[in-house]
């Protein structure tokens, strides 16, 4: 496997390892620390399609970022026990202390991934922000959430986070503009296709491996448009299986992906591991046991906290501080009194790599001096996650 190329890690050191001011100067109107405000305490509510590891990693990073600036007092945020966001939730309503902020504690919703359950959990909360009106500012985690939420049914500001692809999946018009007064969705148009090409530049696979959810919303989830895009552009092939994600129980989603990483092995040079509910705390042992058997690379599109767990490569999770005080100067503003939509929605975070030497080790890659020193996270070896 070549050594990567010096040319894409000097764009790594000198583009990114600085970020990007979180905010437009055009935006610096209204002030994201609470130093002169005098208003009324927020009461905030919490929607999501489901339990994922990323919203649970980017909502803890948003609450250091309002702690930061003053909206929080300072405190140690507790490890939570499992990926259920609620029990960050929970701390968050009974324990975090603010002068300014309510985290609600009966305005946390979930379908836990149920399609059936989605238009009713989207009506209740529409209801209570129109009728009851005693939430003054929705959370809203994922593409089901920014889907329900992203529109005129209701006023309340609503921030979106962790969607792949909001401008695709109709949560927002445009990089420039929400569409809507009253929401916000951080974009970042072409992180994939860097995280692609970081991988290709490192592994320099021909064939490259996906094993995704053949739906419009999969599609987005899995970013798998802009994979396309990199894959036309550097000249290697995509192997694709589908993998049903709408399922009852996750452990379907889950062994539906791993019988596709099953039917890859043997046809890939490497696999990019997309978002997908089959890729969970309980399935990534398997999944990696199948990749390294076969000395088969893999890249997380999710971020390292499933490099910790034996897949090669992904983008460090160091690279989610930034983004945490991105989300969270957004927020100060929208407390300060800007409309969402007047602040600035591109953000680049970041990309340092995260390596696991272990699963390096394992499939017979020895990372070169260029890959180590553009790691922010190097494991020596692979955790085994506890899954609840």
């Amino acid at each position: 496997m070549k050594v990567i190329s010096r040319f894409l890690i000097s764009v790594i050191f000198i583009f990114f390892a600085a970020g990007h001011s979180p905010l437009a100067a055009e935006n610096q109107l209204f002030k994201s620390a609470p130093e002169d405000y005098k208003g009324k305490k927020w009461r905030i509510g919490y929607y999501q399609g489901g339990d994922y590891s990323d919203y649970q990693l980017v909502l803890i990073s948003t609450i250091k970022g309002l702690m930061e600036l003053g909206w929080i007092e300072k405190d140690e945020i507790p490890s939570p026990p499992d990926d259920k966001n609620r029990s960050i939730w929970d701390w968050l309503s009974t324990r975090a202390k603010s002068k300014y902020l309510e985290f609600v504690d009966d305005a946390f919703y979930t379908t836990n991934w149920t399609d059936d359950l989605r238009k009713e959990i989207t009506d209740k909360i529409i209801q209570r922000l129109n009728e009851k009106k005693d939430i003054d500012l929705m959370f809203a985690y994922g593409t089901w959430a920014g889907q329900d939420l992203a529109n005129n049914r209701h006023q309340t500001p609503t921030l979106v986070f962790s969607v792949s692809e909001p401008i695709s999946a109709g949560i927002i018009k445009s990089v420039e503009d929400s569409g809507f007064d009253h929401v916000h969705s951080r974009i970042d148009p072409e992180r994939y296709e860097r995280q692609i090409r970081i991988f290709h530049d490192i592994i320099r696979f021909k064939r490259l491996g996906l094993a995704y959810d053949n739906t419009e919303a999969g599609r987005t989830y899995g970013a798998i448009d802009k994979v396309e895009r990199v894959a036309e552009e550097l000249n290697f092939k995509l192997v694709r299986c589908f993998a049903e994600a709408a399922v009852p129980q996750k452990r379907i989603a889950e062994n539906n992906m791993i019988n596709c990483w099953k039917e890859l092995k043997g046809r890939v040079d490497a696999i990019y591991v997309t978002k997908h509910l089959g890729v969970q705390l309980r399935s990534i042992p398997k999944l990696v046991n199948i990749a390294n058997s076969a000395r088969i690379p893999t890249f997380s599109q999710t971020g390292s906290e499933e490099v910790k767990y034996g897949f090669l490569l992904s983008i460090a999770t160091s690279s989610l501080d930034p983004l945490g005080r991105f989300h969270a100067e957004v927020l100060g503003k929208v407390f300060n009194g800007a409309k969402p939509r007047q602040l600035a929605q591109y953000f680049e975070s970041p990309q340092r790599i995260a390596i696991n030497l272990a699963t390096a080790e394992s499939i017979g890659y020895e990372p070169p001096v260029d890959v180590l020193s553009a790691a922010d996270e190097v494991y020596l070896e692979t955790q085994t996650p506890e899954s609840k």
